[in-house]
């Protein structure tokens, strides 16, 4: 199969031939018809996740075809249009048993403990367990687009933080985890308040149904300024893009009884950011965090998509060749492109 590969971190990586994989007994080999291109994958690629044994292939948004099943799988066959949470469970320990297969003791993750989706095919572990059947309504690459920003997202707001309609939701990083996030608030009728540097990604953010924008590059606070918006402070306030200031500032424009939801991933020198415990205390606020979403969950979701609710195809930037992935892949933490892009052509 034709794939992209890194011998090292932080080195280019080459597009390569490999032999095709081979399901595990419990698992199947999904034949990847579109894959995104997540900031999480750049995190790999410069070494900032411990799972990553090189050599490498990234890649874990992924959609496509069964191509190939293993002997103990008992619901799935070739030719099945499927998606698959890029946190995958066991099945087996105390996690998986209370329903929680985003946090599972053994949980595995395509593109991180093992090869991923920058390629033409993928394995997928435990798949009775852990793949997703796409309507026929919903296109590969819309498919791929859910992978871990909009999941985790949909998660972020609904489960975790409890969002409901009325409510105020400020929403800090408008890539596409954030945008995703936007437009899940919205659809639920919350009023939601979009933070960024750029002008453009406000702009996007707007038209998935941001209320209100602030740019955090041309106001002198960012919290007086969400505050202000709001009367008073967020309900829920969404760190979407993994950096100490984001995270700062979402616990810190929080009303009383306000709920923060850490997406973005804090790696690297944001891995231990300063938090307003004072008014954390004093204030009664909810810290969570929210990784990925269990395969179970994902009817409710795709529900909402196919009624026209959630219209994720908006959030796509633009469609990219494999070959065209590792520039992507290199220039992600440049955060150039406005909205997702996805590989659809292999």
């Amino acid at each position: 199969m034709k794939a992209v590969l890194y011998e090292a971190f932080s080195v280019a990586p080459k597009i390569v031939k490999l032999p095709d994989p081979a399901p595990e007994p419990h698992g199947v080999v999904v034949r990847v018809m579109a894959t995104g291109v997540c900031r999480s994958d750049w995190h790999g690629w410069v070494g900032h996740d411990a799972d990553i044994r090189l050599p490498h292939v990234p890649g874990h948004e992924l959609a496509g075809f069964v191509e190939a099943v293993g002997r103990d799988v008992k619901n799935w066959k070739k030719g099945d249009r499927v998606t698959v949470p890029f946190v995958s469970g066991c099945g087996s320990c105390p996690q998986c048993h209370s329903g929680n297969h985003q946090v599972c003791d053994n949980q595995f993750q395509p593109g991180f403990t093992h090869w991923g989706s920058f390629a033409e095919y993928v394995s997928i572990h435990y798949a009775d367990i852990n793949l997703v059947r796409l309507p026929e309504t919903i296109d590969f690459a819309t498919a791929a687009s859910l992978g871990c920003r909009f999941v985790t997202s949909f998660r972020a707001i609904v489960d975790q933080g409890r969002v409901s309609a009325g409510q105020w939701v400020a929403v800090h990083g408008c890539g596409g985890v954030g945008l995703s996030a936007i437009m899940i608030a919205n659809a639920i009728g919350a009023q939601v308040v979009a933070i960024d540097i750029a002008d453009q990604k406000l702009d996007l953010a707007k038209s998935v149904g941001a209320a209100a924008t602030v740019n955090a590059s041309k106001v002198a606070n960012v919290v007086e300024a969400v505050m202000e918006i709001t009367r008073g402070g967020a309900h829920v306030s969404v760190d979407a893009l993994g950096h100490a200031t984001t995270c700062f500032n979402s616990i810190s424009n929080l009303r009383k009884r306000g709920r923060h939801i850490q997406v973005g991933l804090m790696l690297a020198e944001h891995g231990a950011p300063q938090i307003p415990m004072g008014k954390v205390i004093a204030h009664e606020l909810e810290i969570l965090g929210s990784h990925g979403m269990q395969a179970h969950r994902y009817p409710g979701m795709l529900a909402m998509i196919q009624s026209g609710k959630l219209s994720p195809e908006k959030l796509i930037g633009k469609t990219i060749s494999l070959e065209q992935s590792i520039d992507a892949l290199m220039n992600m933490d440049k955060f150039e492109s406005s909205g997702v892009t996805v590989v659809t052509k292999f």
